[in-house]
Formats: C-alpha cells, structure tokens, sequence
C-alpha cells in the first residue's frame, strides 16, 4: 500500500443514506491530491463489505463494493466509516451481520466512525460504552431509549470521543470529514473543494440549524423551547417547567406561542409529538405500546384517539394504508 496520512475503510450497512456517503467521500477526493485528478495521494479510501455483492442505498442505486471484509488487513487502516440504514431497527439488525468484524476492528484499535444511524448498529454491540454519541436529531428519543446508559451529545452535528467518531448524517459527513482531515493534513488540505462542493464553509460540531429553529422573528426563547421539545419529548415535563428552563414564566411562553403560531405551548408541544409518532410509524415496525412511551404518552388509548383526531385515522390504519400501497406497487 502507498504511502499515505490517513487511510479509510468505507462501510456501507444495506439500504444506507447515499447523501453522507457522497458527501462523506467526495470531501475526501477532493482533499487527496495536489489537483481534482482522484489520486489517492494524501489520503486514501476503500469499500469495503461482509463480501463483494453490491450494496442497495435507500434510493434504489447500488455501489460497487471493493473488498470483501476477511480480505482487508485492518492494521493498514486508521479509520472504519459505518454508514447506517435507513432505518435505526434496520441498523440495529444488521449488528448480528457486522458484528464479528466490527469488533474485530475495535479490537484491533482503528477508530470506528457511525454516520447516521449507525451508532444503532454500534451500541447493539456494546462498542459505544464509555463514550459520548451524536444522534440524528429524530432518533434520539428511539436511541435514549433503547441505550438509557449510553451518553448522547445532544445538538451536534457530530462528536470526535477518542476511538469513536460520530455524526447525525446528511451534510454533517462534510463537516466531519474537514474535522478528521484536518488533523491529519492541516485545516488548508481539510478544505481543499469546498467551493467546488458549492458549500460556503465547514460548520463546527456545535453548529445549530437554522432550518431546526422553527420560530419566527428569530426569538431565540421560542428556538430554545422548541428544541428542549424535541429533546424532552419522552419525558413527563411540565410546560411551566419547560418556561423556566428558557427564562420565561407559563404565561410568557404561552404568549410568544400565540403569537407565532397561533397556539399554546402545549398545543405546539402535542403537535411535535404528533408528527414524530406519523413518521416513526411510517417508518418502524415497533408496537404503539413502545412508541407511545416514546412521545411520552403513557396511555396509548388516549394516543390513539388523540392521533385520530389529529389525522383523521387511527395509528393502525395509517401502517395498514401504507402497507396495501407497498403491496400493489410491487404487484405491478
């Protein structure tokens, strides 16, 4: 093998996002040599699977993969690059799979990255104890309680803890790929093609998005609470404890509510947990009974006749919808 600084074993997990893959490796192309040629000069890269066969990402298009994972000798490798499924019981699955080898690569003390939700795959193994993760911002009620030992660096794009690496995904991979490059190439070669990515700057792992801010007027009250929302989702918070966490009284949070949304802070609060209880179940098989506790409702009865209300279905009937959809397309 070539001489070079860093070196990455790309990985896959079936049905994995193809927006952090491409992300992720462009950044790496871009950074490997002197000029935009794809030689791996500076840094080097390869796919690698459980056996050659192609991989399906979760928009239908497969990729080649490289090397069959008993054919790499992972001493040569300073980083293994997991890139989760689309879903986190898809990942969580595929631990049984990829167990033997991940292992084997923590064993032998490459640094494991998860990107997305790959840190699922990861903590079914154990290999995430003792060590902060971050979490795509829409799992981390499904993570928190599946691993309640496991520590999450709540609102970060991604989070560098010793031997492992991650990070919530989407364009978040840029991001980390410049942070790793850079301690190994210097911060000019990290951010070597970004421009040519179209991207104005790396964003540090404290970034926070501007499109998760949902309030109006930019009141950073109403962007803290609504994230706290978000995060807390599970849990049994009070409104007024809610308020007091931001600064504000019951009444003042009610008020700022009203006025940008039309709606009290528990309306909004209920709403959050609505449209996280529609996606989970349009994409999870878990019962009701779980993913009630995790939108913090304790009566799933209740939930179910509130989600009735809301959408006009019951939770059953939304799955059982989908379901005869995915049936007749592929009929076809």
């Amino acid at each position: 093998m070539n001489s070079v600084d860093v070196r990455f074993l790309l990985l896959p997990l079936p049905e994995f996002n193809m927006l952090p893959f491409g992300g992720f490796l462009d950044k790496l192309r871009f950074s490997a040599d002197d000029a935009d040629h794809s030689q791996q000069r500076h840094c080097s890269w390869q796919v690698v699977g459980l056996d050659t066969t192609p991989v399906t990402s979760s928009s239908g298009i497969s990729i080649e993969i490289q090397a069959a994972s008993a054919d790499i000798n992972l001493c040569q490798y300073d980083y293994l690059v997991i890139f989760g499924c689309r879903t986190a019981r898809q990942s969580q699955q595929q631990a049984r799979h990829y167990g033997a080898f991940l292992k084997q690569a923590a064993a032998v003390g490459i640094t494991l990255i998860s990107i997305d939700n790959a840190c699922f795959t990861l903590a079914e193994l154990g290999l995430l104890n003792d060590h902060k993760t971050t979490v795509h911002w829409r799992h981390i009620n499904e993570f928190s309680n599946a691993y309640p030992r496991l520590k999450i660096a709540n609102e970060q794009l991604y989070c560098i803890d010793d031997k492992r690496v991650s990070c919530a995904g989407g364009t978040a991979a840029i991001d980390l790929a410049v942070a790793i490059l850079s301690r190994h190439l210097g911060q000019t070669w990290a951010v070597k093609g970004l421009a040519d990515m179209l991207v104005d700057e790396s964003r540090n792992q404290l970034h926070q998005l501007k499109s998760r801010q949902q309030a109006m007027h930019h009141d950073r009250h109403l962007g803290r609470t609504i994230a706290l929302m978000q995060e807390l989702m599970a849990s049994n918070t009070s409104i007024e404890q809610l308020a007091a966490l931001t600064g504000l009284s019951r009444r003042q949070l009610d008020r700022r509510f009203k006025q940008h949304f039309n709606m009290s802070a528990h309306q909004y609060w209920n709403e959050v947990r609505l449209q996280h209880l529609h996606w989970r179940l349009l994409n999870s098989d878990h019962f009701l009974e779980n993913l009630a506790d995790e939108v913090g409702f304790q009566d799933s009865s209740y939930l179910c006749k509130v989600f009735r209300q809301r959408f006009h279905l019951s939770p059953g009937q939304l799955r059982s919808q989908v379901r005869d959809k995915y049936e007749s397309s592929t009929n076809e």
